[in-house]
């Protein structure tokens, strides 16, 4: 069974570790508040779901925001998907951050997950879509 579920928004992306003067590596804010989203929006859609155990596969939609700045032509252009953003964050940062906060959600652990792929679009809606099946 497959599960689909909207994360509102713009997308997030995983940021690099940060460290502190003495060493102690920690995640940024940003990151962690992407995360937390990412396990609302799961636990909204998917009440109850218990994590998958087999391997699975992920696909990701990111739509963006169209730049103020594009023309009329430009933004018929990205809303129709003949224009695709090539700005970051990267498509495996995105993925990143979704795969590491599903994690013992949607499934016991990220090295469960088996194929992936990521799509990034222009939106008037900014959100991201994802779809979770057992292979």
């Amino acid at each position: 069974m497959a599960v689909l579920f909207t994360i509102p928004g713009e997308p997030g992306a995983k940021g690099r570790p940060r460290f502190t003067r003495y060493g102690h590596a920690y995640t940024d804010k940003k990151t962690v508040e992407f995360e937390n989203l990412v396990r609302v929006a799961f636990t909204q859609h998917v009440p109850g779901h218990q994590p998958y155990e087999g391997p699975c596969r992920v696909h990701i939609d990111a739509y963006f925001s169209i730049p103020k700045s594009a023309s009329k032509k430009r933004k018929k252009l990205m809303i129709d998907k003949q224009v695709r953003p090539t700005k970051k964050p990267d498509c495996d940062n995105i993925e990143k951050a979704i795969l590491d906060a599903l994690n013992h959600i949607a499934y016991d652990d990220d090295k469960q997950i088996v194929e992936t792929s990521v799509c990034k679009y222009y939106s008037d809606v900014p959100r991201t879509i994802v779809m979770i099946e057992e292979v």
